[in-house]
């Protein structure tokens, strides 16, 4: 058994600087009687609204990117009302051994596994088992005698209390309940955080054990910070389900969608399709294929972990993805399957950060929280896109990976997007998933369709 080491906190680490979720889900189905669409080839872009030739622009773009170094290869799938309109590949998946980018190739989505996680959780919320404002140390007791940072002292020191009250279920969900992360060190609990390999644990319960012993942030909800609580979640998914994470994922999400090649590894008899990792040489300009950062080696992803990470452990394709993104703007369904009910869909696209709590980040640099961009039940949802000076429909959900991989869901326009790459710590040029958003919109000049 591999354990996940303090490499994977190093791979968050970079996310934390480099990236830029896009918007995601939840308005109005187009048909409500019709039958939920399930990802079928598209007869012509016009058919569903887009200007070809506009369209284009996107496809150049990211050919681009690869073309100048910034990325070795990349997959993009673009789909509307269930139909695919382009499913691109470019460059390798490898520069070492050559081997062509493919649509099946297998990449390490990292943060783009929370989602997962949090309909994990909303299968459970469904069948009554936690409500979202029960206290977290209902299931969770090793958290009843956490502390709360009051203040940091010039010398790093804490001057610590008692927790007014416990975070609730719904902040351990918006990372409003005060757990650190350990992507930086900026912080003392960050520090603590990285110390103690809260992400190296040997399991959930020992990740769970290790966090008992780091004060919280702040109290809970009064601010936002991107934190491990959804690895928490993970746990309580295991707590709740009586099933190991993983097989939970697997009987209830993968195999039910035909996520066929999502996982907390890669097997052998894959691993060949597994993409290589890259990141930005600051001195060369040009990418390499990331070994280790901070001194940390990098998980392979070709054994069991130790610790299944419900915050960024999880493998995929962008056809999997694809599958469980149009589960989600189908208000829960796919093929005949289904996952939610619609409320508990539009539940997760609700903005939940309360009015009194002042983002200035969401954890990444690059986007602000405002009464247009709030953060729902493990997605960031775009709730007023013209006034956040986006294009997209209103109630999109989206985010991101720490290897720059990308997604958003547009349930006004029954739209969904994957963006596939393997590069660490930005893209070395215009956030891919922000470019891409602005190109597929200004190519959908028939929206009625």
């Amino acid at each position: 058994m591999q354990r996940v080491s303090q490499g994977l906190a190093a791979v968050l680490a970079v996310a934390a600087i480099g990236l830029a979720p896009a918007p995601v889900l939840a308005a109005k189905a187009k048909a409500e009687a019709a039958p939920a669409a399930a990802l079928s080839p598209a007869a012509s872009p016009e058919a569903l609204g887009f200007d070809r030739d506009r369209l284009a622009k996107l496809d150049a773009y990211m050919a681009a990117t690869v073309a100048e170094g910034r990325v070795a290869g990349m997959t993009t799938l673009l789909a509307r009302h269930g139909k695919v309109v382009s499913f691109r590949t470019y460059g390798q998946q490898s520069l070492a051994t050559g081997a062509p980018m493919a649509q099946d190739t297998i990449f390490r989505i990292y943060s783009m596994t929370k989602p997962i996680t949090g309909v994990a959780m909303m299968i459970l919320f469904e069948e009554g088992k936690w409500r979202l404002d029960d206290p977290v140390t209902r299931y969770v007791p090793e958290f009843k005698d956490l502390k709360v940072v009051k203040t940091v002292n010039p010398d790093g020191t804490m001057v610590l209390e008692d927790m007014v009250r416990p975070p609730t279920m719904r902040e351990i969900m918006s990372h409003t309940a005060g757990f650190g992360y350990g992507l930086a060190d900026e912080h003392p609990v960050d520090k603590l955080y990285r110390e103690k390999r809260i992400l190296g644990s040997s399991s959930l319960k020992e990740m769970i054990d290790r966090t008992a012993t780091i004060p919280l942030i702040f109290q809970p909800g009064t601010d936002w910070r991107y934190s491990s609580a959804v690895d928490i979640q993970g746990y309580i998914v295991e707590r709740l389900s009586g099933q190991k994470f993983g097989d939970f994922l697997r009987d209830r999400i993968f195999t039910p969608l035909k996520m066929n090649d999502t996982a907390f590894y890669v097997p052998a008899d894959k691993a060949g399709r597994l993409a290589a990792v890259y990141v930005g040489n600051k001195e060369t300009r040009k990418i390499e294929e990331a070994k280790d950062i901070f001194g940390s080696q990098l998980p392979t992803y070709l054994e069991p972990p130790a610790m299944e990470s419900g915050g960024g452990g999880l493998v995929s394709t962008t056809m999997d993805y694809a599958r469980f993104a149009q589960m989600l703007v189908n208000k829960g369904e796919l093929d005949g399957v289904r996952i939610l009910s619609p409320a508990a869909v539009e539940l997760m696209d609700t903005n939940v950060i309360p009015k009194s709590v002042l983002v200035s980040s969401n954890g990444t640099n690059t986007s602000r929280f405002n009464e247009a961009v709030g953060f729902g039940l493990d997605f960031m949802v775009d709730r007023d896109p013209r006034a956040a000076g986006s294009l997209e429909g209103a109630n999109t959900m989206s985010w991101g990976g720490a290897a720059g991989t990308w997604f958003w869901i547009d349930p006004t326009n029954d739209l969904i997007f994957v963006g596939m790459i393997q590069r660490l710590g930005g893209t070395g040029g215009d956030d891919l998933g922000t470019m891409a958003r602005t190109l597929t919109y200004q190519a959908l000049l028939h929206p009625e369709k």
